[in-house]
């Protein structure tokens, strides 16, 4: 089954509209009423919902490293560098990711992009 991803409000509406158009499953933090949420509350959320978050927000890091420190479960986060990560690069990855992986092999994981 493809990877259903989740994105936070720090990643461009742009990436989000060119990934549904590569048929990829993207759930927006915004449509998910859940654009306020704070980092733990976000990744919660995503898990719940069995979906990759993407994010572009550093702090949301934190979360992810505290959580895999604690062994914690959580469904795995891709984090992209907004400065060195063009929204090309990012759609290609995420659709890449998306396509290639599923579900069971990201939890608990933390991926940077760009993959190249």
């Amino acid at each position: 089954m493809p990877l259903t991803l989740y994105m936070d409000v720090h990643v461009p509406r742009a990436v989000t509209v060119a990934l549904r158009l590569r048929g990829v499953d993207v759930l927006t933090a915004q449509q998910d009423g859940a654009a306020e949420f704070d980092d733990a509350a976000l990744l919660l959320r995503a898990s719940e919902l069995q979906r990759i978050l993407v994010s572009q927000d550093k702090h949301l890091l934190r979360e992810g490293v505290f959580l895999q420190r604690n062994e914690i479960s959580f469904s795995g986060i891709i984090y992209a560098h907004q400065l060195r990560t063009t929204i090309g690069q990012l759609v290609d990855d995420l659709e890449l990711l998306a396509k290639a992986t599923a579900l069971e092999e990201w939890r608990e994981r933390i991926e940077y992009l760009p993959l190249h």
